[in-house]
């Protein structure tokens, strides 16, 4: 099957066209990079730009792997509406990937797995795990400050792709164990296990998940 994967959680994006292989292997093939801030403007001809590439029209891709968060809420909220368009049009089914799963998942360990990415203003988006035979099922995530993260980390493995979290961790004494940054690239071969497996969503159902609130959601006045 072909697979088109998409990443715009962050700061830079990307997106991936990759091989699923009935025996379980996936592997992308092509990788885009997609700069920050313009994710909206580049997105869509850089999806077009990539199948014809490689000789594909829209109609060949099989199915969608896209990274669901958590990140930037524009970013996020722009590579899903694309998703989502896409597969409606093509009645094709959709992966929701976290990060945090993606980060878990790199470790290559096996039992409980704190996962944690930097969310600014001091505090990390965190997701803890269970790992067992390529599998990681989800304890809880939320939102942590430096000091509960910490903690946390003297009772998991902490992994992180995050270089200054691995430096202030290690520095308070905390073992943390560095992966890859995540990208469509790395959430394909994860997005393929879960469509094999029937962990799909359709896309009146594919949502963002941004752990945190967004600012007008913070800051609204209550309703009188």
């Amino acid at each position: 099957m072909l697979l088109l994967a998409a990443d715009t959680s962050g700061k830079h994006g990307s997106i991936a066209l990759a091989r699923g292989e009935f025996d379980g292997g996936c592997e992308a093939f092509d990788v885009v990079p997609l700069a920050g801030g313009t994710f909206s403007a580049q997105l869509v001809p850089q999806i077009a730009s990539l199948l014809a590439k490689h000789g594909f029209a829209k109609e060949d891709l099989d199915g969608f792997v896209v990274a669901s968060g958590p990140g930037s809420f524009t970013g996020l909220r722009v590579g899903l509406a694309a998703i989502k368009a896409l597969a409606e049009v093509l009645n094709k089914p959709i992966a929701a990937v976290s990060l945090l799963e993606v980060l878990a998942l790199q470790s290559e360990s096996e039992g409980k797995i704190l996962a944690a990415l930097d969310a600014g203003r001091g505090e990390f988006y965190v997701g803890e795990y269970d790992l067992a035979a390529d599998s990681a099922q989800l304890v809880r995530e939320q939102l942590m400050g430096r000091d509960g993260l910490l903690a946390e980390g003297q009772k998991s493995k902490l992994v992180t792709s995050d270089e200054a979290l691995v430096e202030f961790a290690r520095a308070a004494g905390v073992a943390v164990f560095p992966v890859a940054p995540v990208n469509a690239a790395t959430i394909a071969p994860i997005g393929w296990k879960k469509i094999q497996s029937g962990e799909t969503v359709s896309p009146e159902q594919l949502e963002a998940n941004y752990i945190r609130r967004s600012d007008a959601e913070i800051f609204a006045k209550p309703s009188s």
